[in-house]
């Protein structure tokens, strides 16, 4: 195959055409900032537009209009979540804060930068699965717990999270919950009522929507403060020039995702999990088995390097990531199977494969083929243990 095989969707999808001529008008035609009621036509126009870009979003939330905060992506969104709440509410109830051992780096450093300025952070504990353990979080919320924040769904393993469950123990217990929905939004249900969610973090780089803009939900009457000074925008929650384009992006992007495409991406997985495990011996599926996202599998190919298959990959066209400290910039192994009980050796050989709209069968099929070839090749020479391939 000449083209590329773009298997790494969770990292950024590729832009949607139609999502492209929706925001065209805002580069070119109706580019003035938004302005407020008294202010010159072209500023309404675009305010109404952001206004109208919001309220789709929220809705899709089950939340209302002004309960939906533009970002520049998920890593603000979780930024502002974490640090925000720590503001808002830790010198009048508590420095508390409880999260998972397998959150994206977003929400992980932020834990880590708020331990720095005298917080008590405690990092729950995640099965085999990746599923954190119910009763642990629990025990760990205290009186001084001001927010409990658990991804909705892993961006590496694909696990997701029972944040109904989670999210119920946080309000019965009076504790803010935030949830990291960046890889489940329109892809699972998910809604601010049923469950219990304050702040949900969202993004349109997942949903071939623009990359450099996000959203966060915040629950009407959440003591949340701005951690960026500037201007007032965003019901002076968050500081900066609106990305008017960016936002009438997201919201087109979310309406193109429908049921029968999130079908197709789970055939793609489940179709490509059982062909690998067909061809290719001495593999793992990391991840839960059954209740992980429609578009991620991840999987573990002993005695070989991640690094190796990636590259191997790349010279067929086909892209996908790896949970090696070689194709990290911190030089830090995957930290996700880490926490799932993973040792080295199978988190240097796993292989993410996600998938998007523009990907089909026949890809799926001709990746698997390379892969058969690339891991019988890698394993006769590899000096993690030779093993023969039967």
């Amino acid at each position: 195959m000449e083209k590329l095989i773009y298997l790494d969707n969770a990292a950024a999808t590729r832009l949607d055409d139609r999502v492209m001529e929706a925001m065209k008008p805002y580069f070119f035609d109706r580019y003035s900032v938004a302005t407020s009621e008294f202010g010159y036509s072209s500023g309404i126009e675009a305010r109404e537009a952001l206004d109208e870009a919001r309220s789709k979003l929220a809705g899709a939330l089950g939340a209302e209009e002004k309960e939906f905060i533009f970002t520049s992506g998920s890593t603000e969104s979780s930024n502002l979540a974490l640090k925000g709440i720590a503001m808002g509410l830790g010198s009048k109830k508590g420095k508390h804060i409880i999260v998972s051992k397998i959150e994206d780096f977003a929400v992980l450093y932020s834990a880590r930068a708020l331990e720095r300025e005298g917080f008590k952070v405690d990092y729950l504990d995640v099965d085999e699965f990746g599923l954190i353990d119910i009763h642990q979080l629990e025990e760990r919320i205290t009186p001084e717990t001001i927010l409990v924040s658990v991804q909705h769904g892993n961006q590496e393993i694909g696990t997701i999270q029972d944040i109904h469950q989670i999210g119920r123990i946080c309000r019965e217990k009076d504790v803010l919950f935030h949830t990291d929905a960046t890889h489940t939004f329109k892809r699972i249900p998910l809604d601010v009522t049923r469950d219990f969610a304050d702040l949900i973090t969202v993004s349109a780089h997942s949903l071939h929507g623009p990359k450099g803009v996000g959203g966060l939900y915040v629950r009407k009457g959440t003591p949340l403060k701005k951690i960026m000074d500037g201007g007032f925008q965003e019901f002076d929650l968050r500081a900066g020039m609106d990305n008017i384009p960016g936002a009438i992006g997201f919201a087109r992007a979310m309406e193109l995702v429908t049921e029968e495409e999130n079908t197709k991406l789970k055939e793609m997985r489940d179709s490509l999990i059982k062909m690998v495990f067909e061809k290719i011996p001495e593999v793992t599926l990391n991840g839960h088995p059954g209740n992980r996202t429609p578009q991620n599998a991840n999987i573990t190919f002993h005695y070989v390097e991640g690094e190796s298959v990636t590259l191997h990959l790349d010279m067929y066209g086909i892209a996908v990531s790896t949970g090696s400290a070689c194709f990290s910039r911190s030089l830090e192994s995957s930290h996700v199977i880490a926490a799932m009980g993973g040792d080295h050796e199978r988190a240097h050989g796993s292989i993410r494969f996600t998938f998007g709209r523009f990907n089909d069968l026949d890809e799926i099929g001709f990746t698997v083929e390379k892969l058969e070839e690339i891991i019988k090749n890698l394993r006769r020479i590899s000096p993690l243990g030779k093993r023969e391939v039967k």
